[in-house]
C-alpha cells in the first residue's frame, strides 16, 4: 500500500473507529489499535499513536454529547481522576517493557475484548440502575487497561456500567467525555517518555475521527446498537486472532 493510500486507509480507520466509539461509548482505541497492529506497529507506538489521535476525538465528541444533552456530570466527576492515575501508570508500564513480548499478550487482550463486546450484543440490559460497580474503581482499571492495550476504556467501562443499568444515552455521553481526560493524560506519558514519530497515522485517524465525532454522538440517540456490537465485536476477534497468529511465527 502507497503513502497515500496508507494514509486514506488511516482516515477510514479513525472516520469508522469514532463513529462507533460516539455511537456506542466504546472500542476507538480497541478497533484503531488492532488495525496498527497488524501493520506490524510496536504496541507502545500504536497505543501512544492511538492516543494522541483520541485527545482531539475525545474533545470534539465529548463535547458533541454535551451540547445534546447526553452528559450525566456527577459521574463524570467520579470517573475522571481515578481515569487518568490508571492511563498514565499503564501508559509509563507499557514504555518501559519489551514490545515484542507484550504483543501477543495485548492481542489476546483485545480477543477478551471482542468477546466480550459479541457477547454484550446478545444480552439484555437491566431497566432499573444500581450501583454494583463503583464507577471510582472502574474508571481506574479501565484507564489501566485502555493504555496498556491501546484500548478498553469503553468496553470496560460503558459495558459494565450498562450492564448495571445506568441509562444508556447518558452512560455513553459521559464515558466519552472523560476520555478525553484520560487520553490527554496518557498522551502527554508517552510525549515524555517514547516521543511521537508515526505522524501521517496520528494525523489520519484525527481527520478521521474529528469529522465522525459529531455524527457518533447524534447515532448514540438513533442507531440500534446490538448490530454495531455485533460487527466491532467480530472485527476486533479477527484482527486479533491475525495478530496472535503472526506473532507466535
Amino acid at each position: 500500500m502507497e503513502g497515500n493510500q496508507q494514509f486514506l486507509f488511516f482516515i477510514v480507520v479513525g472516520f469508522v473507529a469514532q463513529i462507533i466509539d460516539g455511537s456506542l461509548g466504546m472500542a476507538y482505541g480497541v478497533s484503531a489499535s488492532s488495525f496498527l497492529l497488524t501493520f506490524g506497529i510496536p504496541p507502545a507506538v500504536a497505543s501512544a499513536s492511538v492516543h494522541a489521535a483520541e485527545t482531539f476525538t475525545t474533545f470534539v465528541s465529548g463535547l458533541s454529547h454535551w451540547r445534546l444533552g447526553n452528559v450525566n456530570w456527577a459521574l463524570v466527576k467520579r470517573l475522571a481522576i481515578p481515569g487518568v492515575l490508571g492511563g498514565v501508570s499503564g501508559a509509563y508500564l507499557l514504555t518501559n517493557i519489551n514490545g515484542d513480548i507484550l504483543k501477543p499478550w495485548i492481542s489476546a487482550y483485545l480477543l477478551l475484548m471482542g468477546l466480550r463486546i459479541l457477547f454484550k450484543a446478545f444480552r439484555n440490559l437491566p431497566v432499573e440502575a444500581s450501583l454494583r460497580a463503583h464507577p471510582s474503581v472502574l474508571g481506574l482499571f479501565g484507564g489501566f487497561l485502555d493504555a496498556v492495550g491501546g484500548g478498553g476504556w469503553g468496553p470496560v467501562v460503558t459495558t459494565t456500567l450498562l450492564a448495571d443499568g445506568h441509562e444508556p444515552r447518558m452512560t455513553i455521553g459521559s464515558v466519552n467525555l472523560t476520555e478525553f481526560f484520560v487520553t490527554f493524560s496518557q498522551s502527554i506519558t508517552f510525549i515524555l517518555t517514547i516521543g511521537l514519530t508515526l505522524w501521517p497515522v496520528i494525523t489520519g485517524l484525527v481527520l478521521g475521527g474529528v469529522v465522525a465525532a459529531p455524527l457518533g454522538a447524534l447515532a448514540a440517540r438513533k442507531i440500534p446498537a446490538r448490530a454495531m456490537l455485533i460487527l466491532v465485536g467480530l472485527t476486533i476477534i479477527i484482527l486479533s486472532v491475525r495478530t496472535i497468529v503472526l506473532s507466535l511465527n
